[in-house]
């Protein structure tokens, strides 16, 4: 197991950044469905549903304005997409109602789950810190929900739905690409396997505190091709269209431990059980070949400016005012210079849903929904 170490990073700032209000009545004890499994959600912009809406940040860690949300909410919602990200298909396929955001003003039921991602979010302690949530105020904010959902529930109904919950991670990718987007002097104190290990290590204590507090199902996704995204292309030296590979090399190491770092949790922690998806190679797959998976351009994003409209700039409210936007989205894997679009998450979504073991394992999030 990686050493836990808690790092102090100083750079203020990463390009990366990568509904439910069903009244329960106040009484102790509130029926719940049958089968009912709650979804809890943790990580960053990937699954940010607009937590960072309700935080005194900057709008390079925000979505709340036009065109995101364009395409299925017709408005904008925070989400760091055209439409729904990974969360709120898999909230459909588990018969959920939306998760909504912790931060959202008037959310108090937590009972079919809640999501606490924000965009920016690494797993490093103080990462972004001042912008974003990071990802132990998020297991904070979980501890409250916890007690809220016992004296809402009953101590023995509330235990019941903790241990019975799906929880979602979606961590890392900012840790890696802050070295190359801010400040690198932190970064290049270590080597890249302790930085990784130093990741691991924050990340897994999370792990074990929602264990200690009943948590026994797990979902992870690897990290993306980071070197890869519109955004982080026109930084790679030489600016000749190819993907960044000094980045895509700490993604590369995160995803091989990955496993290793899971299995060895599942041997210490009884009852741990996880879905590991392939994220990295389901991107990949798509950026290679395009076409065989409906989208004509998986190299250069719908909204944005610049060479592969590259520049972080859609909306024009992060400094660039002038952008770029697509007349169709779907024909684009990605939404903006960093995140998918809604059909790119949509895909993605079903995989990490009934996968199979080559893509999905050793469960898919399907398998966790029906126990």
């Amino acid at each position: 197991m990686a050493t836990v170490r808690f790092a102090t990073i100083t750079h203020p700032r990463a390009v990366f950044l990568l509904v439910l209000t069903i009244s329960i009545a106040g009484a102790a004890h509130t029926r719940l469905p049958e089968r009912h499994v709650a979804l809890f959600v943790f990580g960053d912009s990937l699954y940010d549903p607009g937590n960072n809406n309700y935080i005194n940040t900057t709008t390079d860690y925000q979505a709340n304005f036009w065109p995101y949300g364009e395409t299925f909410f017709a408005s904008p919602t925070g989400r760091f997409s055209d439409g729904r990200l990974i969360p709120d298909f898999i909230s459909e396929y588990a018969k959920l109602p939306l998760i909504p955001p912790y931060l959202k003003p008037g959310v108090s039921n937590y009972a079919y789950g809640v999501n606490f991602a924000s965009g920016g979010a690494g797993a490093l302690v103080e990462s972004h810190q001042g912008f974003v949530v990071d990802l132990q105020t998020q297991l904070r904010y979980f501890k409250k929900v916890e007690r809220q959902l016992s004296r809402k529930l009953g101590s023995a109904k509330a235990k019941t739905l903790i241990s019975s919950a799906v929880y979602l991670f979606s961590v890392g990718g900012n840790d890696y690409l802050s070295p190359f987007t801010a400040d690198s002097s932190f970064y290049k104190k270590f080597s890249k396997k302790e930085y990784v290990g130093m990741v691991f290590g924050n990340f897994t204590q999370v792990l074990q505190e929602i264990y200690k507090m009943g948590g026994r199902k797990f979902g992870f996704v690897s990290v993306p091709p980071l070197g890869c995204l519109p955004g982080t292309k026109i930084l790679e030296p030489g600016n000749k269209g190819a993907c960044y590979d000094e980045v895509n090399s700490l993604a590369k190491l995160h995803n091989k431990g990955l496993p290793k770092v899971l299995k060895l949790t599942q041997n210490q922690l009884k009852g741990f059980n996880y879905s590991n998806y392939d994220l990295y190679a389901s991107i990949s797959q798509r950026l290679e070949d395009p076409l065989k998976y409906g989208f004509k351009d998986a190299n250069t994003g719908c909204c944005g400016s610049g060479p592969y409209r590259g520049v972080y700039s859609c909306g024009g409210k992060r400094g660039v005012k002038e952008f770029e936007l697509c007349d169709n989205v779907g024909d684009y894997f990605f939404f903006d210079s960093v995140h998918p679009s809604e059909k790119a998450h949509k895909q993605l979504s079903e995989l990490f849903w009934g996968g199979d073991s080559d893509t999905t394992g050793p469960y898919n999030l399907k398998a966790f929904f029906e126990h």
